[in-house]
């Protein structure tokens, strides 16, 4: 057996999953540099999967918490940061299938390239076995998340905390400006401006979609004016 073959084996383990269809997992580790059929469709239906699943057991297990504490809570289990950490636990990115350039610029540890990849895997198991399947898995993998999640823990949004600020003082709200994208398109970096004219600031995010350069935006514009109140 080679060696890729063990590491793959080792996964599988550790997902405690075996797939009766090994293509679909080898299709859920190809990154779109490594070959043509890749994992991006894959990627979109393990993505609502894991967010209905996700947002299933919060609903059944958080019998207190309001709409905006569930989509809080949910949003935090589901972000790409997330789903890297878990992956990396996995050891993942040693498994990838990755063109030349990805590999030699370290795209194994690239957390966007992970946490698609297992999202990834998760619609390949789904393909695999089903929807149960793929929430047994998915439970499986989040167990120790799941049993730690904390209400007091979850905040509101950079944005949504901006606002509120700003409504709270009948002030105008925030003005988001697209300045520039970059890259391929693939894998864009969006650089975008927070104004608040009234309060004569304005901030700077950057992020792989426009949600996360405004987000970072938010959060300096609001550090700024907590400050300064």
């Amino acid at each position: 057996m080679s060696h890729k073959k063990l590491l793959i084996e080792r996964l599988c383990n550790r997902l405690g999953y075996q797939f009766t269809d090994p293509s679909l997992l080898k299709l859920a580790l190809t990154h779109r540099s490594g070959a043509n059929k890749h994992n991006e469709r894959l990627e979109f239906l393990g993505d609502s999967i894991l967010g209905m699943v996700i947002a299933e057991y919060l609903f059944i297990h958080l019998k207190k918490a309001d709409e905006g504490q569930l989509t809080r809570l949910r949003a935090s289990l589901v972000k790409g940061k997330t789903l890297a950490e878990i992956a990396k636990e996995l050891e993942l990115g040693d498994c990838l299938y990755l063109g030349e350039g990805e590999l030699k610029s370290g795209g194994f540890r690239r957390a966007s390239i992970l946490a698609d990849a297992l999202e990834a895997i998760i619609g390949a198991i789904y393909q695999d076995t089903g929807f149960d399947g793929a929430k047994k898995v998915i439970l499986g993998l989040y167990q120790k998340r799941l049993t730690n999640v904390d209400l007091k823990s979850v905040q509101k949004d950079p944005k949504t905390q901006l606002q509120e600020w700003l409504q709270s003082r009948k002030l105008p709200l925030p003005e988001y400006e697209l300045l520039k994208v970059t890259g391929e398109p693939h894998k864009q970096t969006f650089d975008v401006a927070c104004v608040l004219s009234e309060k004569k600031v304005k901030t700077h995010g950057s992020g792989s979609s426009r949600r996360n350069a405004e987000q970072q935006a938010a959060e300096k514009a609001l550090a700024i004016i907590l400050d300064g109140k």
